[in-house]
């Protein structure tokens, strides 16, 4: 057993947690933040996508003694009471379709925003390269993803 102490979603945790504990089991099962999903399990897919100190990270592949001390934000931390600037663009873009894939795409874009208030279309594919999506075929999403970028830096 180890004991961490992060920052997530804004609010402070300390816990005891066994060494071999993986990030995403620790967010789903110990915070019951459970918009992290698990697809692949070996970080190829990134629905486990979520944003530690800024760079995005697959929660699958990281145990939870590797982030000790980090802030951690996931799909729960967008937004809040309404949806952010971001989410609205993936419902009006129509981008959100099984939904499985949205809050690892939306963190990944949300990564690149933070850094780049304008990137180009090729900014932006790369930044959610890592993300795969069985339903849109990514066109809704790039959408999405530049409708936000050009509407402001309320993302």
């Amino acid at each position: 057993m180890v004991t961490v102490k992060l920052i997530v979603n804004g609010h402070e945790y300390e816990r005891e947690v066994e060494d071999r504990k993986r990030l995403l089991d620790f967010l789903r099962e110990d915070l019951k933040l459970t918009g992290t999903k698990e697809g692949c399990g070996e970080g190829e897919c990134g629905a486990c996508t979520v944003i530690i100190d800024g760079y995005t990270a697959n929660s699958c592949l990281l145990m939870v003694a590797m982030v000790n001390g980090k802030e951690i934000t996931t799909i729960e931390g967008v937004g809040g009471e309404e949806l952010s600037l971001l989410q609205k663009c993936f419902v009006d873009s129509g981008a959100v379709q099984c939904g499985f894939c949205t809050p690892g795409m939306i963190l990944s874009a949300k990564a690149l925003l933070d850094k780049n208030c304008n990137p180009t279309e090729a900014e932006i594919r790369e930044a959610v390269s890592g993300n795969l999506c069985r339903c849109t075929g990514y066109e809704k999403i790039i959408k999405a993803i530049k409708k936000a970028r050009d509407l402001g830096n309320e993302i």
